[in-house]
Formats: structure tokens, sequence, C-alpha cells
């Protein structure tokens, strides 16, 4: 099982998720209605460091992290 984490604004509990894949979550977050809109703006970091590749395979125990962007001063 992988751990999904939602940062911010989205305000999402953390999901249980088993995904072989970065992908095969993103796949799956895209089904929520409510997650829909926030996924292209986000970055998405696994196991706390940043990833802009998809296809990365994920093992039991990952924690995969959806990060809204933010502003501020």
């Amino acid at each position: 099982m992988v751990r999904v984490e939602f940062l911010g604004p989205i305000a999402r509990e953390a999901l249980e998720i088993d995904a072989s894949s970065v992908q095969e979550i993103a796949d799956r977050l895209r089904e929520d209605e409510t997650l829909r809109e926030w996924l292209p703006k986000c970055a998405v970091a696994l196991n706390d460091e940043m990833i802009s590749d998809l296809s990365i395979e994920l093992k039991d125990g990952d924690r995969v992290t959806i990060l809204p962007p933010v502003c501020g001063g």
C-alpha cells in the first residue's frame, strides 16, 4: 500500500492505495471529481522528493504527496 497525502487547500484526508506507479495513482485520483480540477496545477513528491516522472514505480510503504500551488509574501 502507498499513502497519498494532500496538502494545503485541497483539505482531504490521506488515502491508502494499492498502486504500482505514480501514474496509476494519478489515474485513480482523476476519477474523483473534487480532485480533478486540482491535479493539473499540483506538484508531486515521492517520499519528500519532488518528482515529475509519473512512470516511477512504487513500493509498499511509499508516500506520495500532492502539493497545490501556493502564493504569499
